[in-house]
């Protein structure tokens, strides 16, 4: 794993990068080489210096009249997390209220790259609704599959049902939480529908993912028909086990 994108992830500036490898990798030193050895200038330096010890991921010490910084065990970070989560559900019952408050019938809500697929999937496991799929050629786990066993996990969990309209000949796996029918002719298509709850979530399966939300009831009851539709003439899939 790439340690300076999982810290990019995590929030962390260019030089905040820079400059916590750098103590990392070197231990105490005075500003001026921290610099020197992150490639930045002594202000940018100091900068993110603070910025690190405000966190908690460096300090330092006094010899004599100079200043010696040094980062935090890597173990710290874990702790900087947990607090950080603890801040933002401090504050989830506001955003809430005010999310509530604020939401209109009919939004649409646009996702990139796996992180945004998750998100999607994410939302599905929250909303607790069941799901009626069509489209899905297994993109899912073959894109995502540490997720993708994931979320079975959290669909049992909330008891959440699939059912989930495939092409003839397709591979899925029985988990007890999906049924499947299929069509003996369909085109390969990159993009796959959910329906769930009050929401379609359309996602599209390409080099970079992408997938979009639709928020609405009319809309949500509209698409559940239609895949009635198709349910009601799809063929059912025989009785032998299917499997990844």
């Amino acid at each position: 794993m790439n340690v300076e994108k999982t810290l990019e992830n995590l929030g962390f500036s260019p030089n905040e990068i820079k400059v916590y490898l750098t103590l990392n990798d070197h231990g105490s030193c005075k500003a001026g080489k921290i610099a020197k050895l992150a490639k930045i200038d002594r202000s940018s330096c100091y900068n993110s210096l603070k910025s690190l010890m405000e966190k908690g991921l460096a300090s330092y010490v006094c010899i004599g009249k100079v200043k010696w910084f040094q980062a935090t065990g890597p173990k710290r970070l874990l702790d900087y997390l947990k607090e950080q989560e603890e801040e933002v559900e401090a504050i989830l019952p506001e955003l809430h209220a005010r999310h509530k408050a604020a939401k209109v019938e009919g939004q649409v809500r646009l996702f990139k790259g796996i992180k945004g697929m998750k998100t999607i999937f994410l939302d599905m496991a929250r909303t607790g609704a069941d799901n009626f799929v069509f489209g899905s050629e297994g993109q899912f786990s073959k894109v995502m599959p540490e997720f993708a066993l994931q979320f079975d996990r959290m669909k049992k969990e909330k008891n959440m049902h699939t059912k989930m309209i495939i092409s003839k000949g397709r591979m899925e796996k029985d988990d007890n939480t999906t049924d499947y029918r299929y069509f003996p002719e369909t085109t390969e298509s990159p993009a796959v529908t959910n329906i769930y709850g009050d929401k379609i979530a359309i996602l599209i399966w390409t080099d970079e993912p992408e997938g979009i939300i639709i928020e609405n009831k009319a809309a949500a009851k509209a698409y559940k028909s239609y895949f009635e539709f198709m349910w009601k003439h799809a063929e059912k899939i025989k009785t032998e086990k299917v499997k990844k």
